[in-house]
């Protein structure tokens, strides 16, 4: 009997966090859209969204301006944010819970430095490929983090034949901050393609369209899945990869898959919005904290948590010093740098 009520007291609890992290969510979309230099009521937001998706006729109450706002300018802008902060949490997720490390992430990693040097280049170069037209850009910066993962674990392995999680961390470091100096290079070399370059790294989803969305949408759906089709392997790797091999785990294979969606997700998102740090960290430790290690439901609640974090620094750093933007990378930095410290003395500590 006490079992049974544990087992019930356990199931309700999650289904209260899945309800809270979405009502969170939503609530996060609607304040982006609404708040801003003019502001626009959630009622309107309601009608506006319903009549562009049925077909229907606005009220003639409601502002043609104010319908234009939210369907051209701020509905795709916090949908990109969504997206962004969804693959940059899940991401971070799945690194920590592959490495049994809280540290991991995509910024730790190396893997936000490469997307960004293949983006900087495409940018940088003016690169158009015929076949893939749009998906130019994702398509380089995903190659970018592929390539630095293979060079990070390359590099570990050189290094420490046992591949300690510390040792690939610190490897990653290493490559990111070799991979910004060359950025830095590009941008002295930059004329006219200096703004634009500067303006994308500090990372930001402002004046993005629907072609943005239009352009990350396939990656997140497939680097999503293949994590989501992979937490039961993550729950047993994270016990060492010796007891996943006891019960039947492909280690190798499973790493990979996840080492390749992770990258996806990563490469996507920082082709469409800069490099934005820590939301990776951040969001998949507060999810542990709460929920505890099973990834069947630290991954949805990462997604879910991740993209209304996002959605909420970039209403701050649109908000703050209005009517001025800051990108949004600087509020996760200030955000995501202490609690990184914080993280990183309690295990040092431990």
């Amino acid at each position: 009997m006490p079992n049974l009520f544990i087992r019930r007291y356990l199931q309700n609890r999650i289904w209260i966090i899945y309800l809270t992290a979405v009502s969170a969510l939503v609530l996060s979309l609607l304040l982006g859209i609404s708040i801003g230099t003019v502001q626009v009521s959630i009622v309107d937001i309601l009608k506006i969204i319903s009549a562009g998706i049925f077909g229907g006729v606005l009220p003639e109450y409601v502002d043609p301006m104010h319908s234009n706002i939210v369907l051209s300018i701020r509905l795709p802008r916090v949908l990109l944010a969504l997206v962004v902060g969804s693959s940059l949490a899940i991401a971070g997720a799945s690194f920590q819970g592959l490495l049994r490390n809280p540290l991991a992430d995509p910024f730790t990693l190396g893997m936000s430095s490469g997307a960004s040097v293949g983006a900087v280049l495409t940018l940088f170069f003016s690169i158009n490929l015929p076949l893939l037209g749009l998906f130019t850009l994702p398509v380089i910066s995903i190659l970018g983090s592929l390539l630095t993962v293979f060079l990070v674990l390359t590099f570990a392995r050189k290094v420490d034949r046992t591949m300690k999680v510390e040792t690939i961390i610190l490897t990653g470091i290493i490559f990111s901050s070799f991979l910004g100096s060359v950025i830095s290079l590009m941008i002295a070399l930059s004329g006219e393609e200096l703004r634009q370059i500067i303006g994308w790294l500090l990372g930001s989803v402002s004046m993005r369209g629907w072609d943005y969305i239009f352009i990350i949408f396939p990656f997140f759906i497939a680097g999503t899945l293949i994590l989501m089709l992979n937490a039961k392997e993550l729950n047993g790797m994270s016990f060492g990869e010796d007891q996943a091999r006891h019960i039947g785990i492909s280690v190798q294979k499973r790493k990979y898959m996840i080492l390749i969606a992770g990258s996806i997700l990563t490469g996507a998102a920082v082709a469409v919005s800069g490099t934005i740090g820590f939301v990776g960290l951040v969001i998949p430790h507060f999810i542990r904290r709460i929920i505890g290690y099973n990834h069947q439901h630290v991954l949805p609640l990462s997604v879910i948590s991740g993209g209304a974090f996002l959605v909420v620094a970039d209403l701050i750093s649109r908000t703050v010093i209005s009517p001025s933007e800051l990108p949004i990378g600087v509020i996760t930095a200030l955000i995501g740098a202490p609690i990184f410290a914080y993280i990183l003395l309690k295990k040092r500590g431990a």
